[in-house]
């Protein structure tokens, strides 16, 4: 315990000789954040126009739909990403050169969200402000009211969205220098140890019927909820909670993850909460109880440094 404590106090010391720092990307993508199917259009089609970003489209992908390229909502929002039948029909491009374009079919969709990200850019270019966030305004409110308020428009759900996406697009983007400490970690750290020596249980939540007994996200989960944080209920999910790490950049508090493909987070199936030194606190298995184990495995994917406005970016349901 006094080992853990003690790798707990040098988050805040790190934390103070990081004060300043900047957590921000660049036009790459994060390792593996966007399934390597997709990877290579993302890349490409979020470099069409400077407004856009890879970051940014892996976002707004990823809250529309979580990858999904079948998906249909309620409104009628159609596939990986979700265009209306009316918008695609105005929007939509041939992008793979098969001769018909496809809303179901990433390889068209993809590039007709950049595409359209980019006409919107284009027809706020004048608006004063932030030229990306007006952007996602349009995509969110529609130019008109963009041009109108002169600028992201005083509509709680557009400002949500405009916030959210550059929040999320965080999670995608790979970082261009040190992140900054998450100030939590002490809280999700304490809260993971006062567990050490609980039966594992697949699907547990921590709840009184459940004997206060966890599986690994619903330990990590229920870590971050004490500090006030809420993340998704599984690992894959809460992989978009925050900036991505280095191996040699991890700080206890980190969430890391292990993959059965190294190249795609939705793949994730385990999750810990790292303490310094090559170790995590873990819910291991069926059989095990919740203790100490080693990050250096051959199944170690990455880490996520959870942040409140990159876990309250993420969608509901994806």
């Amino acid at each position: 315990m006094g080992f853990v404590m003690l790798l707990v106090v040098g988050v805040y010391v790190v934390a103070g000789n990081l004060l300043g720092g900047v957590t921000s990307g660049g036009r790459a993508l994060a390792k593996g954040a966007v399934p390597a199917a997709y990877q290579g259009l993302v890349q490409k089609w979020g470099n069409l126009c400077p407004q856009l970003t890879p970051a940014l489209l892996a976002a707004q992908l990823y809250q529309e739909s979580g990858w999904n390229p079948t998906i249909v909502s309620p409104a009628d929002a159609q596939g990986i990403a979700q265009f209306i039948p009316s918008t695609w029909a105005i929007y939509g491009i041939d992008a793979n050169g098969d001769g018909k374009r496809d809303v179901w079919d990433p390889n068209d969709a993809i590039p007709s969200a950049a595409s359209y990200d980019c006409q919107l850019a284009k027809d706020v270019k004048g608006v004063p402000g932030d030229v990306s966030d007006n952007m996602l305004a349009a995509y969110n409110a529609g130019a008109y009211r963009v041009i109108k308020a002169g600028g992201v428009p005083s509509i709680s759900e557009t400002q949500d969205y405009v916030k959210r996406i550059r929040s999320l697009s965080q999670s995608f983007a790979a970082p261009v220098s040190r992140i900054d400490p998450t100030q939590q970690a002490a809280g999700a750290i304490d809260f993971a140890q006062s567990k050490l020596g609980t039966p594992y249980l697949w699907g547990g939540e921590g709840s009184v019927e459940q004997g206060g007994r966890f599986d690994c996200s619903g330990l990590t989960q229920a870590a971050y909820q004490k500090v006030g944080i809420t993340l998704p209920r599984v690992a894959n999910d809460q992989y978009n909670a925050g900036p991505h790490p280095s191996r040699d950049q991890l700080l206890p508090g980190d969430l890391v993850f292990f993959s059965t493909d190294l190249s795609d987070s939705r793949a994730i199936h385990h999750v810990g909460i790292y303490v310094g030194g090559g170790y995590m606190i873990d819910a291991p298995r069926t059989g095990a109880v919740i203790r100490f184990d080693p990050i250096d495995l051959p199944d170690y994917f990455g880490a996520t440094r959870v942040t409140a406005d990159g876990a309250k970016a993420l969608p509901t349901a994806v």
